[in-house]
């Protein structure tokens, strides 16, 4: 929906209340006491992985999906949009640029949850969140903007005809299988590390790792995209986490872990970062929108879908090792 307002020139009313939805959840995420309330807030509005309160919602066991994803599902897309109408020559290095907000995010935030939650509590850990993010927010709300003028395309909220071409179907799907495996070891990695004798203080901290070190990643694969093209790039990076993905779980020395995390961070901060190019660059520009938006969609299933099955998988299993042959495959 927010891709096809974007193509046809609704972007700053959109994104603009959707940063205000996102703050007022953050702060009504303080108050929150029972888990309805907890889900409502958190769960339908944030947008799935690299929210900071995802991170804060691993160390209080609080779920994971709400009103906030809603509003951080109508800032994500327009934000890629954007970069592809000031950016060609260089769209990958403009995106892998983009994309280390979220590596910032997820290892700054998490630490600092952390060392908030035992000095000033939950509540005022997440006040200071939402204080933080209306300086952020204020700022993206008052530098973005649209450079190309908006495009009234033929077809509605939902570009279905794009799926008539069977590159742009098949790499929908291709999406929404990836991320069905993809975040299953950023998820699960702090728990299985404990249960493999890590100190609960340190596990927690494999977030941060990953997060941290796919800044590099995203870099590296923006880079490189512009020069040998963004499936040439995702697509060894991709094997890359697969494998990681199948190894973790038989690893139980703490050195060898971190490793394995970083390695994991780099490999899939090139998918995250260089995902919505191929799509991107699959149609028009004044399509662009709406195209991304489609693809992100299909992907968006996968990323809902993916940790449940795999905490399903663990639950019957009673270990990471079968969550591992999953998610890795």
């Amino acid at each position: 929906i927010t891709g096809r307002l974007f193509d046809i020139g609704y972007f700053k009313i959109p994104y603009f209340l959707a940063s205000c939805l996102l703050i007022v959840c953050t702060f009504l995420i303080a108050e929150c006491n029972v888990y309805w309330q907890f889900f409502l807030a958190q769960g339908l509005g944030v947008g799935v992985s690299f929210s900071p309160f995802v991170c804060v919602c691993l160390l209080t066991r609080a779920p994971f999906f709400s009103i906030e994803q809603l509003a951080c599902g109508i800032l994500f897309g327009p934000a890629l949009g954007i970069v592809s109408h000031w950016f060609s020559k260089r769209r990958g290095l403009a995106l892998g640029i983009n994309a280390i907000g979220s590596s910032v995010g997820g290892t700054v935030f998490p630490i600092a949850a952390q060392i908030l939650i035992p000095e000033v509590g939950f509540k005022w850990t997440m006040r200071i969140f939402g204080f933080i993010l209306i300086l952020l927010l204020g700022v993206a709300n008052l530098l973005m903007d649209r450079r190309l003028p908006p495009m009234n395309v033929k077809g509605g909220l939902f570009n279905w005809a794009a799926l008539k071409n069977p590159a742009y179907a098949v790499y929908c799907i291709s999406g929404a299988t990836t991320f069905l495996g993809l975040y299953t070891m950023l998820t699960y990695i702090p728990i299985s590390s404990t249960q493999a004798g890590m100190p609960n203080d340190f596990s927690f901290y494999f977030i941060a790792i990953a997060n941290g070190s796919s800044a590099f990643g995203r870099i590296l694969a923006g880079y490189l995209a512009d020069r040998v093209g963004a499936l040439n790039i995702m697509a060894p990076f991709t094997v890359v986490a697969a494998i990681m993905t199948f190894v973790w779980p038989f690893v139980t020395n703490k050195d060898a872990l971190i490793a394995i995390t970083v390695i994991y961070g780099v490999s899939c901060g090139t998918y995250v970062s260089l995902c919505s190019l191929p799509a991107m660059s699959m149609g028009a520009v004044g399509d662009v929108g709406r195209r991304t938006g489609l693809f992100l969609s299909f992907a968006a299933f996968g990323a809902l879908g993916g940790p449940p099955i795999s905490g399903a998988i663990n639950s019957a299993t009673g270990g990471f090792k079968d969550v591992g042959w999953y998610a890795g495959k």
